[in-house]
């Protein structure tokens, strides 16, 4: 199965693809999150001891925080299907964020967790990113210490679901620091959550104004405008959240159903087939269906059989059997 590394090096997060590895985790238990941690550096550099490892539920904000060595190996377990987040910090201050870490629900009858492997370049004081990287610039803002201290509130609010509260301190971010992409695009999460969509379309497109290149805030407008149906005005986004991470499953899989939805099978199927490839494996089932429309039976077959490889609990998995048996060629 393909393998998930993400590279931090300096204050640049570059992602790879998706895995899923044995965690011994029963159903009552929930999802697992684990993988190594690396630190490395160049010649006569010396790496920091250990790093602090905070996972964040979107966007209810922290779920548990650990502080493992730089050659150790971090694991977060009982997890409910959702958002998540990492934020890796060194001394108290963060210096990157691996993002849209989704965990699902179709997995929670399955031995399988989640791995994440985090390696570090250090390079302490440079915060140029890698030439070359997969994602161009992460989701790092250095804040000034006042809107540090009212943004680590309003995350606090957020925990408590306490959104009103929140989004006040956030104004007051964005309006110190209009540049603050990280905290327009915290804004737009909250206003999500609050269900006041309108509000939530103008913060990611503020963050994406003062910082394009933030993957999150593009990914987020195309899901908020793929959840209102807004199919055509999705793919813009969508479109750009690839180019920034390519390897991301999610963003791959709504840009294919987005295709799907506007009836343009053609452009769909290399964005569900990466999708499938990146841990979606309901972009399977979305390329069956296309297949079969088609009449390409022998295709859907395939599909509807990988489907079950990944997902073998599927309720209407018997219906699948007996479409695979009927149409797939010898």
């Amino acid at each position: 199965m393909p393998k998930q590394r993400v590279r931090l090096l300096s204050l640049m997060l570059v992602l790879g693809a998706t895995c899923l590895l044995p965690a011994n985790v029963s159903a009552q238990s929930g999802q697992s999150l684990f993988g190594d941690v690396r630190v490395t550096a160049d010649n006569n550099t010396v790496v920091p001891k250990e790093v602090t490892l905070i996972l964040r539920l979107v966007p209810d904000g922290e779920v548990g925080r650990q502080t493992v060595s730089s050659r150790g190996r971090y694991r977060f377990n009982n997890l409910k299907a959702g958002e998540y987040e990492i934020l890796i910090e060194v001394d108290g201050k963060e210096i990157g964020r691996l993002q849209t870490i989704m965990i699902r629900n179709q997995m929670s009858n399955s031995p399988y967790g989640h791995q994440y492997d985090l390696d570090f370049r250090w390079r302490p004081g440079s915060s140029s990113p890698a030439a070359g990287g997969v994602v161009a610039a992460g989701d790092f803002y250095e804040r000034p210490s006042a809107n540090r201290s009212l943004f680590q509130r309003a995350e606090e609010f957020v925990t408590k679901k306490k959104y009103d509260d929140a989004v006040e301190l956030l104004k007051q971010v964005v309006e110190t620091d209009n540049k603050d992409f990280q905290a327009w695009t915290a804004l737009g999460i909250v206003y999500a959550a609050q269900e006041k969509l309108d509000d939530a379309e103008k913060a990611y497109l503020k963050s994406i104004e003062v910082h394009p290149a933030s993957a999150r805030a593009q990914l987020n407008l195309g899901k908020l405008r793929y959840s209102q149906k807004k199919f055509e005005a999705a793919v813009e986004p969508l479109t750009k959240a690839i180019a920034l991470q390519p390897t991301n499953g999610d963003a791959n899989y709504l840009l294919g159903e987005s295709y799907l939805q506007l009836k343009k099978g053609s452009k769909a199927i290399p964005y569900l087939n990466e999708a499938a490839n990146l841990g979606r494996p309901d972009a399977h089932l979305r390329l069956g269906w296309l297949y079969n429309a088609a009449g390409m039976k022998d295709k859907a077959a395939l599909e509807y059989e990988e489907y079950l490889k990944k997902n073998p609990t599927y309720p209407e998995r018997d219906k699948l059997k007996e479409y695979i048996t009927t149409n797939k060629k010898s």
